[in-house]
């Protein structure tokens, strides 16, 4: 019986992603698909209506289109229409953890609110992803909400979910409901986590008398603590008092962390004796040196390596910039993995700060990976350091860090992206006399900004000596030059790149066609631009079909309307989307009488397209500034269909 289910879960789902396929264009990805008409009719026609039963569609959804959120969605809304069908906890259990796994949460609450209406019980595993993807696409407000509904399965929900939430909400702000999860997770014995407790405790101290701070210690204390790392708590709750100023306070909950087994270690210690020394208390500063001597543990690296890990794993970002500026700031000792890691992800949000740990890695003579250093350009690009960013290359240049073709291709990249074309152009000169070879990749990136700068000639000649010094063009190469010239007006130019790339057995795509044709039409070579669209369709007809569209404008663009209607009537096949816009574009022209005689030409040769084109014209007519042209082939076409149906 089971195996027999899934085997016609298997064809079900294959058939839904064929027919999927089928409606594509052969530039697009297959993570596109999305729920059709046609699809319906595919299902239909497989005959398994009498088949279906909650456990078949969750197992269609579960595995098979699990990562196909338009299908599986689609697909169980077409269930829930069948006759004598009904979704259960089963159905909805599949259909959400797809769903889960997309960003499409207005589908979701949908299916949450049918969920309470019908009385279903989910898998807690369910409701413990929903919150989960609602955490990562920083919707906490919304997760808590999901949460509040279930708040008495939280011991099912899991550990991990429950501190991940409660992290979340303190870090963006909402104590009153982290202080809500915390109580019922004290209150139902759920195990707290360094993460979960220690973002919670952190920012709840900074707002709350030292008093209801210790109170939370106390109740934590009370229960299991195995998860909890008590130096690390301290240090939180030392640095959360300090950021508001509350230092005397921050002096006394040391002898009172340590007094609950939450000993602070030395970062704790020298957290305080900072501020002080700011503060001018030198006094103070002193007798708070002299207890962390004597009571203060060391700092454990692996300790804080794993903290910090998780914070930049569940984006509290800026957690974990601050408590990476509490080590960077004392000298403490930290893993080059997690400077690495603070690099990379605290750039997005902080470039300067995330430059501070990149020249503390740089002064214990350590290196940043090419990924980190490519994370940290990006954001520095992102934010318009520029300056900065050049710097760091110098710096890195200068200590040995670039000695190999990957190392040369990021920095070429990136100031190339920058605009910096001339420092880019300088290093590909260093790498020649260092003796690389340099890839296709770093030309690419060079003529890519030449193009941008429009900088033509340096263009032309990074062209002949990439090919001089035995380096051959790839598609990307033809495409940026190609691109360029046909929007210079240099079509020639652009054809003779073309005519190259196909001596050298370099096949064009979707983007070499159009940006050569509308070039070419342009510069009102029209019977080359033909050749070359037959060309396209020589390489691969569905290339064509997915370039014809395009090509039809350009054509009327140029008042090419008579080349325009005799291309249809080659290659159109069974797409109506081209007739449909040389028909809008010759309304718009006033060529009334030459769009009746294609539409006439449309009807003898394939009636079954004039309901498309009747559809399509319809559709355009609210968004049409001339819309009696419109309404004159609308007319026509109808009248037109109907004489092709009573004739047949």
């Amino acid at each position: 019986m089971t195996a027999s289910r899934n085997e016609l879960a298997k064809i079900i789902s294959r058939a839904l992603l064929s027919a999927s396929d089928r409606s594509l264009l052969p530039s697009s990805s297959s993570s596109r698909r999305t729920w059709t008409p046609q699809l319906e009719q595919t299902l239909h026609c497989l005959g398994y209506r009498h088949s279906l039963n909650p456990t078949l569609i969750a197992t269609v959804i579960d595995p098979f289109l699990l990562n196909q959120h338009s299908l599986a969605f689609g697909f169980f809304n077409w269930a829930a229409q069948q006759p004598g069908f009904s979704h259960t906890s089963l159905t909805y259990n599949s259909i959400l953890k797809s769903l889960s796994l997309s960003r499409d949460f207005n589908a979701v609450h949908k299916l949450l609110h049918q969920v309470k209406a019908q009385n279903i019980r989910l898998d807690p595993s369910i409701y413990s992803l929903l919150i989960s993807s609602h955490i990562m696409a920083k919707k906490t407000q919304a997760a808590f909400s999901i949460f509040s509904g279930i708040s008495s399965s939280i011991f099912h929900i899991g550990p991990e979910t429950c501190n991940l939430l409660l992290a979340a909400l303190s870090s963006d702000g909402y104590i009153g409901y982290a202080r809500k999860l915390f109580d019922d997770m004290i209150l139902r014995g759920v195990s707290l986590s360094t993460l979960g407790f220690g973002v919670f405790i952190w920012r709840f101290c900074t707002t709350s008398e030292l008093g209801e701070t210790l109170s939370l210690l106390d109740e934590v204390g009370k229960g299991d603590v195995s998860g909890i790392n008590g130096s690390i708590i301290a240090v939180l709750v030392v640095h959360g008092l300090c950021l508001q100023s509350r230092v005397p306070e921050a002096i006394s909950v040391l002898d009172e962390l340590r007094k609950r087994n939450f000993k602070p270690d030395f970062m704790a210690y020298r957290i305080v004796a900072e501020v002080l020394r700011l503060m001018g208390g030198v006094v103070d500063v002193e007798k708070v040196l002299k207890k962390k001597r004597k009571l203060g543990v060391a700092p454990r690296a692996n300790d804080y390596r794993e903290f910090i890990l998780s914070l930049i794993t569940e984006r509290l970002i800026n957690e974990a910039k601050e408590l990476g500026q509490v080590i960077v700031d004392g000298n403490f000792p930290i893993q080059d993995d997690v400077l690495n890691a603070l690099i990379g992800s605290v750039s997005t949000i902080d470039p300067s700060c995330a430059l501070k740990f990149l020249n503390f890695m740089l002064g214990k003579e350590s290196f940043p990976t090419l990924l980190t250093l490519s994370n940290l350009c990006r954001s520095l690009c992102k934010h318009r350091k520029i300056d900065e960013m050049v710097e760091v290359f110098k710096v890195l240049s200068a200590k040995g860090y670039f000695v190999d073709l990957e190392c040369y291709n990021v920095m070429i990249s990136f100031l190339c992206k920058a605009g910096r074309v001339k420092d880019a152009y300088q290093v590909l000169l260093d790498m020649k006399k260092k003796g690389l070879s340099p890839e296709v990749s770093s030309y690419n990136s060079l003529m890519e900004a030449c193009c941008r700068e429009d900088l033509l000639r340096p263009a032309k000649r990074l062209w002949d000596e990439m090919f001089a010094s035995g380096c051959g063009g790839n598609l990307k190469t033809y495409n940026i030059l190609i691109c360029k010239f046909s929007v210079v007006g240099q079509a020639e130019e652009a054809h003779r790149l073309f005519s190259h790339m196909l001596e050298k057995g370099v096949a064009p795509d979707t983007t070499t066609y159009k940006s050569l044709l509308e070039g070419l039409c342009q510069g009102k070579k029209l019977e080359t631009a033909l050749q070359v669209f037959k060309k396209s369709s020589g390489q691969d007809p569905m290339l064509a079909q997915s370039i014809l569209g395009t090509f039809i404008l350009d054509l009327c663009k140029e008042g090419h309307f008579v080349a325009a209607s005799m291309l249809l009537r080659d290659y159109a096949y069974d797409n109506s989307d081209p007739h449909v816009k040389l028909l809008k574009c010759l309304a718009d022209a006033g060529e009334v009488t030459r769009a009746i005689e294609h539409i006439n030409w449309v009807r003898d040769n394939s009636p079954h397209m004039l309901h498309e084109i009747n559809t399509e014209l319809l559709a355009s007519l609210s968004s049409s500034s001339k819309p009696e042209p419109i309404l004159q082939l609308i007319q026509e076409v109808q009248e037109k269909s109907l004489v092709s149906r009573n004739g047949s």
